[in-house]
């Protein structure tokens, strides 16, 4: 089945996760090249009721660096990853790079940050936004949550930024993320959380599903995911609500 065939109202589960991998893929690629989160999202899912964004670069307030004005996220995890000076990140679902260049400010010269993408659109974007900030101490590397290019114990903090709900299977995700943290360190996320109330319908949304809605765990599945990948500390944090069914959260925990 072709990107451009995908049926996006077909339910999830009975999407494979290659395909799904490849509806995601196709989705973000469009939003690189327009550099507007509406051509990734229905417009409801953009803004509350009230019309106050719960998605993008509104939620970065008064924050300044390139890539930022691109953000399709939910929240803001470098505002709480507690990050100091030569200390290695990495942005796991790194998009158009707003995360790793703020990140990359706070860890400093003797610091790195490393932002992993699988859409070659968004690692281009993000190339031409570290460039204009003249940063020297990130790298963006082309890869996969599921299967993350880098070596056991190499990083001292994992972020990202409304990308865990994306992936099929966010066990696998979780332990990568796990594998590659050295024993001390930290994960520091800002992803949407489902209510246990979500409807059949809105899980079998394919546009919702890219969109960050219909493949949030729920809370209780999402510490028992943590956990179970070898996580402590675990902090469950909700911020705002991105839809009926769903809320925005800051996640944090231990390896």
């Amino acid at each position: 089945m072709s990107i451009q065939d995908a049926d996006e109202t077909q339910a999830a589960d009975d999407t494979s996760a290659t395909e799904l991998r490849e509806v995601v893929r196709a989705r973000y690629a469009a939003a690189a090249s327009s550099g507007c989160c509406e051509s990734l999202v229905p417009g409801e899912l953009t803004h509350d009721a009230d019309g106050t964004a719960v998605f993008g670069a509104a939620l970065y307030d008064s924050v300044d660096a390139p890539g930022v004005a691109e953000s399709l996220g939910c929240g803001v995890p470098t505002a709480v990853a507690d990050l100091h000076a030569g200390e290695t990140v990495l942005d796991l679902g790194s998009g158009a790079g707003g995360d790793v260049l703020i990140s990359a400010r706070r860890v400093g010269p003797t610091g790195r940050v490393i932002g992993l993408d699988m859409t070659q659109e968004m690692l281009e974007v993000a190339r031409a936004n570290a460039a204009e900030a003249g940063v020297d101490n990130v790298e963006f590397v082309e890869g996969y949550l599921e299967d993350i290019p880098l070596p056991d114990g190499s990083v001292d903090v994992a972020i990202s930024n409304c990308v865990l709900n994306l992936a099929a299977d966010k066990a696998v995700v979780l332990a990568e993320a796990a594998r590659v943290l050295r024993p001390t360190g930290r994960l520091a996320f800002s992803d949407v959380i489902a209510e246990e109330d979500m409807d059949a319908a809105t899980k079998a949304d394919m546009q919702a599903w890219t969109g960050c809605i219909a493949g949030a765990l729920t809370e209780r599945e999402l510490v028992s995911a943590l956990s179970e990948a070898g996580f402590s500390d675990i902090e469950v944090r909700p911020t705002h609500r991105v839809h009926a069914h769903a809320q925005a959260a800051i996640i944090r925990a231990r390896r």
